[in-house]
């Protein structure tokens, strides 16, 4: 199946007083094609689509010929983005290699000028993200950051998460999301702040305490710094006062962080806590945390740099929630293409390139050709 057979649940927006003269596939699909080519905004699309218009129709019908970029803007910004969404998680779940004990990630990134005009407000986006498979499993809109705790949950209910690790940094260390992430089927590791203030005390009462189970240390040098991580972990629980209010909790994390400038020998030291269902040694801890930086840097790292999603202007209606969900399907696809044995790793920049020259490459990108 090609991707554009998952999108088929997407209903068309236009009513029939609208005249319609694209179909909402041809759309859909020119959309993600020209985003693997290196398009990122409506002006763009509509560029790309006018230049490989003859290879387009050997794929698609274009009875009107390529869309405007007018057009593009005004039927995304008017297709319900949960049931893009949810196409979208769908065509994950049948691409997605489910194995026991992958670390899945979630967190939240701001559009930055998502904003309708004049209003400071900005959308935020909750994504959540498979390090090992270099994948997004699904995105969720919400109003604003504090809101994430509510959409996690809603977020976790439309994934296949049974066997996996869940990591979310301490705006999601909240008793209804641990029991959310049990009952389905998955353990937690949570980042604690002081959000969280009895559990925090106790959790740095138990570390000076020195009640220690397990310690684990790494050593990294890179980009001129030395960066030791020491992980202590403790399996008592009953240095925890609300324990039982914690479903399956059976460790707390300790991860301190020192980083040393090569250079000019400044050194900075960082420590945080995590709770935690899985009953591990601290090597696992350390190593898993540590995953969860993927989503920083494989993800909205990638987003910002390589796609422009800072720098996007979609105000009208659901574009921009639209958009970015078109961006990661295409960042799905890049991350997934399989290079030829030995051939030399190329960047996302490289891949887009690519593409765009490469008909080929493209259509396999897209499922359409092995």
């Amino acid at each position: 199946m090609s991707i554009i057979d998952y999108f088929g649940g997407v209903a068309d927006p236009r009513t029939k007083e609208h005249k319609i003269l694209h179909k909402l596939g041809d759309i859909i699909f020119i959309t993600i094609a020209a985003v693997l080519c290196g398009a990122d905004d409506w002006y763009e699309i509509e560029d790309y689509g006018n230049d490989k218009e003859q290879w387009l129709r050997t794929i698609l019908d274009l009875p009107s010929g390529i869309p405007s970029h007018d057009t593009f803007n005004r039927v995304f910004s008017m297709i319900d983005p949960r049931a893009l969404e949810q196409c979208f998680m769908e065509w994950v779940k049948a691409i997605a290699v489910h194995s026991e004990d992958r670390i899945v990630s979630f967190d939240g990134k701001r559009l930055c000028n998502s904003g309708e005009e004049g209003s400071k407000a900005v959308i935020h986006m909750v994504s959540a993200w498979c390090n090992s498979n270099q994948m997004v499993l699904g995105q969720l809109k919400v109003s604003d950051k504090s809101n994430e705790i509510t959409a996690i949950p809603a977020l976790l209910e439309n994934l296949l998460l049974s066997g996996c690790v869940i990591t979310i940094d301490a705006i999601g260390c909240q008793k209804e999301i641990a029991s959310k992430i049990i009952e389905q089927q998955a353990d937690y590791i949570l980042g604690v702040k002081d959000n969280q203030k009895h559990l925090h005390d106790d959790i740095r009462e138990a570390f000076e305490q020195d009640k220690i189970a397990d310690t684990a240390a790494t050593l990294q040098k890179d980009h001129g710094r030395i960066e030791k991580r020491t992980c202590r972990i403790i399996t008592d629980m009953d240095w925890v006062c609300q324990k039982d209010d914690w479903p399956a909790l059976k460790t707390l994390v300790e991860i301190t962080t020192s980083r040393t400038i090569m250079a000019t020998g400044a050194t900075e030291t960082q420590t945080r806590h995590y709770i935690s269902s899985v009953a591990r040694d601290a090597e696992y801890f350390n190593a898993a945390i540590r995953q969860h930086w993927g989503i920083e840097n494989r993800l909205h790292w990638v987003l910002d740099v390589c796609f422009a999603e800072d720098n996007s202007t979609k105000r009208a209606g659901a574009a921009a929630v639209n958009f970015s969900c078109i961006t990661k399907i295409a960042l799905n696809l890049l991350y997934q293409s399989n290079e030829k044995k030995g051939a030399k790793k190329l960047s996302m920049k490289r891949k887009r390139t690519k593409a765009d020259r490469d008909g080929n490459y493209l259509l396999s990108l897209l499922s359409l050709r092995t």
